[in-house]
C-alpha cells in the first residue's frame, strides 16, 4: 500500500464544464421548495465545504500548499459556526455531522492510500454513523430527540414556504384574481402546496438516514473531484465518468436484505431500517444503471437527456411528461444496475467488440 506522504505530484486532468454544473445542481436542487421540505440538508455547502477542508488538510499533509488548507479550513468555521443568538438542536446536529464526516473522511483519505474513492467515502459514512449512534446513546441528544428534531425541521421549512406563498399572493391580490379566474385551479393553489409538502415530509422523515448518507457521498465525491482539479497534489485516482461508475457486487446483498426487512411480516420492527436500505442501494444501483446507459449511448447524451427534462419540470403541461419520463428511468437504471451484478453489460460489450 502506497503511504499517503509519497503519493505523485500530478497536473489536474479533468475538465470544469460537467464538474460546474454539478456543482450547481448539488447547491440548488435542495433549495427548491419541493426538495427542501424533504432532503435532510438544504444548504448543501454546509457539507461541501468541510469536505474541502478535509481533502486540503490531507493535500497539506502529504506535501501540498498549506495556504489551501487554511483557507478552506477558515470556510469550514465560518459556516459551521452557530447563527444567531441561539442554536436550536437541529442545527447543532447538523454540524456536527458535516464535520464528523469530514474528519473521518480525511482519516480514510490517510490510511486508504490508493483504495478507490467510493470505497474511503463509504467507510467514512459509516464511521460517521457509528459515531453518531454512540454519541446518541452516551449523549443528552437521543434518537427520538434527533426524529424529533428532524420533524420540526421539516415543519418550520414548509411554514417558511407557505407563508412567503401566502405574502406573494396578498401582495398581489387584484392581480392573482385575474389569473384565478383564467386558470381556476391556482384557486386552491396554497391548500394543493401545504398538501404536497407534507406528503414530501414524510418520505423524507422515513427515509432520513439513507437520504442524508447520499446527500453526504455526493458531497465527497464533488469535494473530491473539485481538489484534484485545484490541487497539483493527488489523494488518490480521480473519478472516473459516470459511463465507468460501478462497485463491488458484494453489495447486492445490501439490497436483498432491506427488500427481505419489507417483505416478511415478522420483520415487521425493522420496517423504517429496510426503507432506509433499500432507498440507499436503490439509489445507488440506479446510478450503476445510469453508467451503463452513459457507457452505450454517445458522450454527453445522457447529461443532455436529464437537462432536458429537468427543464421540463418547470413546464406547465411538460412536467407531468417529465416526470414520468424520470420514472421509467429510474425503474430502468436500478434495472440495469442490479442486473449489471451478473450479467456485466459492459465487459460483454467489449468482448463483442473485440
Amino acid at each position: 500500500m502506497t503511504d499517503a506522504g509519497t503519493l505523485p505530484t500530478v497536473e489536474p486532468r479533468r475538465g470544469w464544464k460537467k464538474l460546474i454544473l454539478a456543482l450547481f445542481a448539488f447547491f440548488l436542487v435542495p433549495a427548491i421548495p419541493q426538495m427542501r421540505a424533504m432532503l435532510p440538508i438544504d444548504e448543501t455547502m454546509l457539507l461541501f465545504v468541510p469536505a474541502m477542508a478535509a481533502c486540503s488538510i490531507v493535500g497539506w499533509w502529504a506535501g501540498g500548499r498549506a495556504s489551501s488548507a487554511v483557507l478552506w479550513i477558515a470556510l469550514a468555521v465560518v459556516l459551521s459556526g452557530p447563527r444567531g443568538a441561539t442554536s436550536d438542536v437541529y442545527s447543532s446536529l447538523l454540524r456536527g455531522w458535516t464535520l464528523l464526516l469530514a474528519g473521518a473522511f480525511g482519516l480514510t483519505c490517510i490510511v486508504g492510500g490508493q483504495r478507490p474513492f467510493f470505497v474511503k467515502a463509504l467507510a467514512a459514512l459509516f464511521t460517521t454513523f457509528a459515531v453518531a449512534v454512540a454519541i446518541s446513546v452516551f449523549g443528552p441528544v437521543t434518537l427520538s430527540h434527533a426524529a424529533q428534531a428532524v420533524s420540526g425541521e421539516f415543519a418550520r421549512r414548509n411554514a417558511e414556504f407557505l407563508a412567503f406563498l401566502g405574502a406573494v399572493i396578498s401582495d398581489n391580490g387584484p392581480q392573482w384574481q385575474e389569473w384565478v379566474t383564467k386558470f381556476p385551479s391556482l384557486a386552491t393553489l396554497p391548500a394543493d402546496a401545504a398538501e404536497n409538502l407534507a406528503v414530501m415530509s414524510t418520505a423524507g422523515r422515513a427515509a432520513y438516514p439513507a437520504l442524508l448518507s447520499l446527500e453526504s457521498l455526493s458531497a465527497l465525491a464533488l469535494a473530491w473531484a473539485t481538489y484534484h482539479r485545484l490541487s497539483r497534489r493527488r489523494l488518490g485516482a480521480p473519478l472516473a465518468p459516470l459511463r465507468e461508475f460501478r462497485f463491488n457486487d458484494q453489495l447486492v446483498w445490501g439490497l436483498i436484505v432491506g427488500l427481505v426487512m419489507l417483505v416478511l411480516p415478522n420483520l415487521s420492527g425493522l420496517r423504517e431500517f429496510g426503507i432506509n436500505v433499500v432507498v440507499f442501494f436503490g439509489v445507488l444501483y440506479a446510478i450503476r444503471g445510469l453508467a451503463v446507459l452513459a457507457w452505450f449511448m454517445r458522450p454527453g447524451a445522457l447529461a443532455v437527456s436529464l437537462t432536458v427534462g429537468f427543464v421540463m419540470l418547470w413546464a406547465p403541461v411538460l412536467n407531468v411528461l417529465a416526470i414520468l419520463g424520470f420514472l421509467t428511468l429510474g425503474i430502468t437504471a436500478l434495472g440495469l444496475g442490479v442486473g449489471d451484478t451478473w450479467a456485466d453489460w459492459r465487459r460483454r460489450a467489449r468482448s463483442t467488440l473485440s
